[in-house]
């Protein structure tokens, strides 16, 4: 395909040798137990960016050994709320100050073009001030309406040790959404993430450090699910376990953390469907889901990788996405110009061409693309921008989540149809609709089973505003008030006032 925007020159550089990295347990720096490493080779340049220590089940003892002992002595449990929001706030002030340091590690680690990895670094860093506020606004309830010698307080406590396990899409902004609630309920923290895209999440344990927090209360352990993210889902002394990830190793986390009752909270794999009618504003509707479907290549679990689109514009709409898509610039990520990285590895290149294969031998008309990509001087770990027409609701490539640069198009004629096939998945992350008519929004938004609906936008997200999904897209909720009271326990403490208590037992 020769008519696509590609760009192939950088105009930043690989570094000359990988980032070395170091689990952070009890506040040091330290290599593995038994000295194992693992290397992380950039998808978009081809070379070793990373070389990390590789966890082992001891190397997760300390850590939770540390995270327990930190939690159980009140270190940072039992301090002010307001102490907690001090180190919260001095968080955020250092991501900023080391945005372009990060950005640039998650660009070589992730293949995302470096312009989404600043706006990533940096954006993480509201999350981190908006944690500190609930941490000063946070309370709990009081009952003084039991009779006049009774009072009932409902307190909010930490829940206790918190695994966090984060995946390789968004690696330092899905941590965002979960570290600092869990830091400002008071919680302390044991932190794995992808073997992927290891690097801002250990370097991050500097930032930690350098803004007081206590030895202890974050632990970051490096290396592979197994045997970390096991160890880690099933400890003892783990009280609380949150995952973001596909939903198939969600199940697993579910099943490991069952056999000690630990709370577990998950962010998993999305199918998410745009509804397009003929009253929308149809040039932006198709600029927001050519975005939605090429951010950070596809790989995202909030892609809008179906949309339903009326029968009547389906073909006009159609043209509008395919002008768009030939439009975006893919290729090298460390041009800033760059909208569209590489794919995160040769085998999850292939299963989406596989998804494309099998589309078109069960009868789906290829619009745009559909074959890797070779950006010349870069490679061929690149996808072609990819639109299917002509697809069934019951073919895989409609149903499961391909995750990856691919937008399939089905049509509808009625309302009813139309959230039909919206709700028509296992998954249940987000949804929108475009539409003029308020009547069509409201009935769309209340109809779909998804845990985010847009209107006439997509992706938009605000700290303030929880984020997850219904069906196998999840349980329970990130960011936000509800997000942050995920880390809570609720107590009530039942006091009576003065010596009325009247016996149960009558005296002789």
């Amino acid at each position: 395909m020769t008519d696509l925007s590609i760009i192939s020159d950088a105009t930043l550089s690989v570094p000359a040798t990988p980032q070395e990295l170091r689990h952070f347990i009890n506040g040091k720096f330290v290599e593995s137990a038994d000295g194992a490493v693992s290397e992380r080779v950039s998808p978009s340049h081809g070379v070793v960016v990373s070389r990390a220590a590789k966890g082992s089940e001891s190397d997760v003892n300390a850590a939770v050994a540390a995270a327990r002992a930190a939690f159980d002595d009140g270190r940072w449990s039992r301090i002010s709320a307001k102490e907690r929001a001090q180190v919260l706030l001095t968080v955020a002030d250092l991501i900023e100050l080391n945005t372009e340091r990060f950005a640039l590690m998650e660009t070589l680690e992730s293949g995302k073009p470096i312009s989404q990895s600043r706006g990533e670094v940096s954006g993480a860093a509201d999350l981190w001030r908006y944690a500190a506020s609930l941490a000063r606004t946070s309370h709990g309830d009081s009952h003084n309406s039991l009779g006049d010698d009774m009072l009932g307080v409902v307190l909010k406590e930490p829940i206790g040790v918190v695994s966090i396990i984060t995946p390789w899409n968004f690696p330092f902004w899905i941590l965002s959404q979960k570290l600092p609630f869990a830091l400002a309920a008071g919680c302390t923290c044991v932190v794995k993430p992808s073997e992927m895209t290891p690097s801002t999440t250990a370097m991050l344990g500097e930032l930690l450090s350098a803004a007081g927090l206590p030895d202890g209360v974050c632990n970051i352990v490096l290396g592979y699910g197994q045997p970390v993210g096991s160890q880690m889902s099933t400890h003892n002394e783990v009280d609380m376990v949150t995952f973001t990830g596909s939903t198939a190793v969600g199940k697993r986390i579910s099943e490991l953390a069952s056999g000690t009752l630990k709370k577990v909270a998950l962010e998993l794999g999305g199918k998410n469907a745009q509804v397009i009618f003929p009253d929308a504003d149809l040039d932006d509707a198709a600029d927001a889901v050519t975005f939605g479907v090429y951010f950070n290549v596809g790989q995202c679990c909030n892609s809008s990788s179906r949309i339903i689109v009326h029968e009547d514009i389906a073909d006009k709409f159609v043209a509008k996405v395919v002008a768009l898509s030939r439009k975006v610039r893919f290729g090298n990520p460390l041009n800033p110009d760059t909208q569209v990285g590489a794919i995160v590895t040769p085998e999850h290149r292939e299963k989406i061409k596989s998804y494309v294969r099998e589309a078109v031998e069960s009868g789906a008309e290829v619009c745009l693309g559909g074959e890797a990509m070779d950006v010349p001087g870069i490679g061929a770990q690149f996808f072609q921008p990819t639109i299917i027409r002509g697809v069934s609701a019951d073919m895989p490539i409609a149903r499961e989540e391909v995750f990856g640069p691919v937008l399939t198009v089905l049509t509808f004629r009625t309302m009813d149809e139309a959230i039909e096939l919206a709700n028509d998945t296992e998954y249940g992350l987000s949804a929108g609709i475009w539409s003029d008519n308020i009547h069509n929004s409201l009935t769309f938004a209340r109809s779909a089973r998804a845990g985010t609906v847009w209107t006439n936008t997509w992706m938009d997200g605000f700290p303030e505003v929880a984020f997850g999904g219904m069906k196998q897209s999840g349980q329970g909720r990130e960011i936000g008030q509800y997000g942050y009271d995920e880390f809570l326990e609720v107590k009530s403490v039942v006091m009576r006032i003065g010596r009325t208590r009247q016996p149960w037992v009558k005296p002789a």
